[in-house]
Parts: C-alpha cells; structure tokens; sequence
C-alpha cells in the first residue's frame, strides 16, 4: 500500500521534485496526473484546492514542495499505525 497520494501535473517542476524526494527516500506514493484524468482534477477541487503538487500522507495535506512536512506526516503516519496494532 503506497504511504502516499501525490496529485501532479505534467509540467509542474514542484511535482518533480515531489516524486524524485520520495523515490530517494523509498517512500511509496500513488501518483495521480491531473492532465492525464480530468477525474484526478475533480478530486483535487472537492478538497479545496486548485493547484499541484498536493500530497496526502494519512490526514496531512502537503501542498508544494515541503520535505520536512513530508518528515513529520510520515512519522505521524507511523505513530499511528504503532499504536492500532
């Protein structure tokens, strides 16, 4: 299961630079395309947000290009599963 959801865009360098950190990391992502589903897009408007890159990391929103939100949301992430079992 990817530890990840990162909403990009084709040309968006933030988004690469997303993906590259969580690639070097071996943190897994889903990568969902904006310009490849318009449904990707629907998505990101019913949460509020209109542009990329947003990444979700269990209830953490993360939007940019942020590595130590991305830090804690994982370590939060892990908190979490620690604790149900």
């Amino acid at each position: 299961m990817a530890q990840a959801i990162i909403y990009t865009s084709t040309t968006c360098q933030f988004c690469k630079q997303v993906k590259n950190y969580m690639d070097q990391h071996h943190i897994s992502y889903e990568e969902r395309n904006i310009d490849e589903n318009p449904a990707y897009g629907e998505e990101l408007a019913r949460l509020g947000i209109m542009s990329v890159p947003l990444t979700l990391i269990g209830d953490k929103q993360i939007l940019g290009f942020n590595p130590n939100r991305i830090n804690k949301a994982l370590a939060a992430l892990e908190e979490q599963q620690e604790q149900i079992g």
